[in-house]
């Protein structure tokens, strides 16, 4: 009965969709695949999860309870960054990092631009007829969303959500997060290159059909 007590069983249950891997579900939540496997294993034979060419959650319910208990956690204990970037897969909805966070996962983690850990904006498109269900999704959570980042000062908590609302969101998963395509993160790198020069860098040598403008930009000789 205590099976699904533990942390990484509650995080297991929230982010599954119909047909996951393990390997999917891990990089959604950023654990090793060989310990959600053994997460799995167990929530397999308490006969919460069931694999049939993918993994599927037998009872819906549990889901829901399992998120009220998460929600009502986030008043003793506030998310943390990281955590911010793993909550938006629980809400059942459609959504992409955007921006700033498009070139840091597409980057895998590797250029971050600076951000005040007291002050930390996420930037995230979802579908515009979903907005109010965001909003209502992360107010659980304490976590103010917006439409425009709001000053440090405006906030009560550390983490703000930027909301870019979209008629259609196009998404790619890298490292288990959605993200909008590579081009549309080279191209709004591109247009902060100042910011972004190093990052662009990056991008080029982690990937072929990256095209840059940093030859345009050069001083003449």
């Amino acid at each position: 009965m205590y099976e699904i007590c533990g942390e990484k069983e509650l995080k297991v249950i929230l982010a599954l969709d119909p047909d996951d891997s393990i390997s999917g579900v891990a990089r959604k939540i950023d654990e090793n695949r060989e310990t959600i496997r053994r997460v799995v294993n167990r929530l397999e034979e308490a006969g919460y999860v069931a694999y049939d060419d993918g993994l599927q959650l037998v009872d819906q319910t549990i889901r829901d309870i399992g998120l009220e208990f998460l929600t009502a956690s986030a008043d003793i204990s506030p998310p943390s960054i990281s955590e911010g970037y793993v909550l938006p897969q629980f809400a059942g909805m459609e959504y992409a990092f955007t921006t700033i966070d498009a070139v840091y996962v597409w980057t895998r983690g590797g250029y971050q631009v600076a951000r005040d850990p007291e002050d930390y904006p996420l930037f995230i498109a979802v579908q515009e007829s979903e907005l109010d269900d965001w909003t209502e999704f992360f107010d659980r959570f304490g976590i103010q969303t917006t439409e425009e980042r709001q000053p440090a000062e405006d906030l009560d908590g550390t983490i703000q959500v930027v909301l870019e609302p979209r008629s259609q969101i196009e998404a790619e998963m890298v490292d288990g997060r959605p993200v909008i395509p590579l081009q549309e993160t080279v191209a709004f790198a591109n247009e902060y290159y100042a910011t972004f020069e190093s990052a662009l860098d990056m991008l080029g040598r982690m990937y072929d059909d990256v095209d840059t403008d940093a030859a345009y930009r050069m001083e003449p000789a």
